[in-house]
C-alpha cells in the first residue's frame, strides 16, 4: 500500500502514473512537480497538468497547441473527404489526367482540321482558291489558338498548384479544374 503523505522516487511515481522516469524528471525540472513533495501533492499537480493540457490551455511551451492541432487535423480530414466526394461525383481528377485528356481531345480536333482541305476539294471542287485559302487560314488560326490556350491553362493550373503547396496559410489555394477552352472560329 502506498502512503500518500510520504515522498516517492521519480521512477516509482512514473510507474504509478504510467510514464517514464525521464518524463517525471522533466516535470520536476519545469516546476510542475516539486522535489520533496508528497505523493498526494505530485498526483494532484500531475492531474492538474493533465486537465490543463486536455483543455488546450497548456502545451504551447513545447510548440504544441492542442486546440490548433485538432483544428488542423479536422481541416485536413474535411478537405480529404471533399476530394473523395468530388472524385466519386466525377468532378475532380489529377492534373496529369486532365492534361492527358485535354491533349487527346486537342489531337482529335487537329486531325479533323487537317482533313478539311481534302474534304473541301471533294465536296466543292468549284470553290475558288481564295475561298479555300480563307477557310483553311481561319481553321489554322483557330487550331493554333486552341493549342496555345490549352497550354496556357495547363501551365497556369500547374503553377497555381505549386503556389498552393508553398502557401500553407491559404485554405482555398487549390483551384478547381477549369473546363477545356472552346476553339474560336
Amino acid at each position: 500500500m502506498l502512503d500518500l503523505a510520504s515522498t516517492v522516487t521519480q521512477t516509482r511515481f512514473g510507474e504509478l502514473v504510467g510514464v517514464t522516469q525521464p518524463t517525471v524528471s522533466d516535470l520536476c525540472t519545469r516546476g510542475i512537480l516539486r522535489e520533496g513533495a508528497s505523493v498526494a501533492e505530485w498526483l494532484r499537480a500531475y492531474c492538474d497538468r493533465l486537465r490543463e493540457v486536455a483543455a488546450g490551455r497548456l502545451g504551447r511551451e513545447s510548440g504544441l497547441d492542442l486546440v490548433q492541432e485538432r483544428a488542423a487535423l479536422a481541416r485536413e480530414q474535411r478537405e480529404g473527404q471533399a476530394i473523395k466526394n468530388a472524385v466519386a461525383r466525377k468532378e475532380y481528377a489529377p492534373i496529369g489526367l486532365l492534361a492527358d485528356v485535354l491533349g487527346m481531345a486537342s489531337s482529335a480536333v487537329v486531325d479533323r482540321f487537317d482533313q478539311l482541305e481534302g474534304a473541301l476539294r471533294k465536296v466543292a471542287p468549284d470553290l475558288p482558291d481564295a475561298a479555300k485559302t480563307t477557310v483553311l487560314q481561319v481553321i489554322a488560326d483557330a487550331r493554333n489558338a486552341w493549342i496555345s490556350e490549352t497550354a496556357a491553362i495547363v501551365s497556369d493550373a500547374v503553377d497555381a498548384m505549386g503556389n498552393a503547396d508553398t502557401d500553407e496559410t491559404d485554405d482555398d489555394a487549390n483551384p478547381a479544374p477549369s473546363p477545356a477552352p472552346q476553339p474560336t472560329t
